[in-house]
């Protein structure tokens, strides 16, 4: 390690009857990379806005190259070389790749020499493993495309002090390597790496000292050499985690869900789903591996009634459910939890009685001639909250108050109280820390052993081989054969990941995307 470059002393960080941040050391040095840990309402977001200037510390201070230093805003942030990808993506929907990214570059000219920026941006992207296409509106993207485009930005703008919340959430393991060695480099180079992540093993392969943080409080640091994945565990949550028993293997008898040769239209009028076909099980999960944006969220929502089939049949319970609404389809037994919680599975200014009855305001139990039971609707809810340990500051508060993790076992609990019988899971894990993870996958195996068939989407390996009884891959809307999770490998996934197999478009195939999206094109302009 080099010099010490930052250092944040005894920093408090309090609102309205919550102490977010107690008295935090963190020391950061050039040519390291720091890992940041602790479960969801730790105060490591609370602790990185202090640092990036979108908050003002109560107490303490916060040193620069040994000089004391305020921090007044994102920007001054910036100018000191401080960057970060937060967790809630900070971009402009309407606006295209490359605009977002100028936005904060420092390098915006007078005149824009659009050619010129889309070419640098592409070479940057490409040069860090991100493909990313410039002239794409952010609002057309996934939420992984979207957390690329934050990691671009960062990267773009040459950071010095380089703050990264799960960089690897949306590459292939043979990315994620690449970009553990371009991180290396960086700090190698003199940058310091802070790196947050709720993937135990990445942290421990890939970090020089990690800062524990838990309750608001920083626990300790602990040196390379002193890494121990159970003694991190517990300063993570505060005690043992009981491991979960070996899954059994579902027995595959009954078909629920057959989906045949199914193509979709993706919200740039091409066809991003292509052809896909498999059938689901009572009893069973899917885990369906890929990197974001090859056609993931596509299927969820072709499967779900939200995004209608270009082509192809949804047969489900051995009926003909392609042109279905989604009010028919929940009815009939399926569930949504959609990738991005905050936006399209809950609504934050919403309390947590009224998020949970979303779906069901209309049922008798909870209305009737449209007065709705709030005693009913309270007793309902305050259940949940007990059957599934929700944290919450009470059920009349709006859910924005409330963690990641806590939202996520919210919005996973309100999809599976009615008892489905297909249930679609977007990322059901993505940026919680390991203990809501544990509480999202023990939700997930009761109903898999209650009958109910999963579909899960997942970019984590270790996810998809701890849940999955069949594992599929989506590559450039292709979908490869469902194979029993033991008999396939990482590696053999993560090529499959990389498209070795898959996507092979003809050309009467791209041919026909043209065509798809200048009739479309013409539509919008009549």
């Amino acid at each position: 390690m080099g010099e010490l470059v930052l250092e944040m002393r005894g920093v408090t960080k309090t609102f309205p009857g919550v102490i977010a941040n107690d008295n935090v050391n963190l020391e950061l040095y050039a040519g390291e990379i720091h890992a940041l840990l602790g479960e969801n309402g730790a105060g490591k977001s609370t602790l990185m806005n202090c640092l990036t200037g979108i908050y003002k510390p109560d107490a303490g201070e916060i040193y620069h190259k040994g000089k004391p230093i305020v921090i007044n805003s994102p920007k001054h942030a910036v100018d000191i070389g401080v960057g970060m990808v937060h967790q809630h993506f900070r971009l402009i929907p309407p606006l295209s790749v490359a605009e977002n990214i100028m936005l904060t570059s420092g390098k915006c000219p007078l005149v824009l020499k659009t050619d010129e920026i889309n070419d640098a941006i592409r070479a940057c992207s490409k040069e860090f493993n991100l493909e990313l296409s410039p002239e794409a509106k952010v609002w057309q993207l996934s939420v992984g495309e979207q957390q690329r485009v934050e990691i671009v930005k960062l990267l773009y703008r040459g950071a010095e002090i380089l703050i990264l919340d799960e960089p690897s959430a949306v590459l292939t393991p043979q990315e994620s390597v690449e970009m553990f060695k371009t991180l290396r480099m960086m700090a190698d180079s003199g940058k310091a790496v802070v790196f947050i992540s709720h993937k135990m093993n990445e942290v421990m392969d890939n970090s020089d000292r990690i800062t524990v943080l838990r309750g608001g409080k920083s626990i300790a640091t602990v040196t390379r050499d002193k890494f121990d994945k159970d003694e991190l565990t517990i300063m993570m949550v505060g005690h043992n985690l009981e491991r979960k028993a070996d899954r059994a293997k579902a027995a595959l008898n009954e078909v629920l869900l057959e989906v045949d040769n199914l193509s979709a239209i993706n919200d740039r009028g091409f066809r991003g789903l292509k052809h896909v076909s498999f059938k689901l099980h009572k009893g069973e999960i899917l885990g369906i591996a890929g990197v974001a944006g090859n056609g993931q969220r596509l299927l969820a929502e072709a499967v779900t009634g939200l995004r209608p089939a270009e082509e192809g049949k949804i047969l489900y319970k051995k009926k003909d459910v392609t042109k279905w609404s989604i009010k028919q389809r929940k009815e009939a037994g399926m569930s949504f939890v959609p990738e991005d919680r905050l936006h399209m599975g809950l609504v934050p200014s919403l309390n947590l009685m009224d998020n949970l009855i979303l779906k069901e305001y209309y049922y008798d139990k909870y209305s009737k001639k449209g007065i709705l039971n709030k005693a009913a609707i309270r007793k309902d809810a305050e259940e949940c909250v007990e059957r599934y340990n929700i944290k919450n500051a009470g059920v009349e508060y709006p859910v924005r108050l409330m963690s990641g993790g806590n939202q996520q076992k919210l919005l996973v609990a309100r999809e599976v109280k009615s008892g489905p019988d297909l249930l679609v899971v977007a990322y059901p894990v993505r940026g919680l820390d390991i203990g809501a993870i544990n509480a999202i996958h023990e939700i997930m195996d009761e109903e898999r052993k209650r009958g109910a068939a999963i579909i899960m989407i997942s970019e984590d390996l270790d996810e998809v081989f701890e849940m999955s009884d069949n594992v599929s891959v989506l590559f450039d809307g292709y979908m490869s054969e469902p194979v029993p999770v033991d008999q396939i490998t990482r590696k053999e996934i993560g090529a499959l990941m990389a498209g070795e197999g898959l996507g092979e478009t003809s050309i009467a195939e791209l041919k026909e995307d043209l065509e798809i999206r200048e009739a479309n094109k013409k539509k919008e302009e009549d």
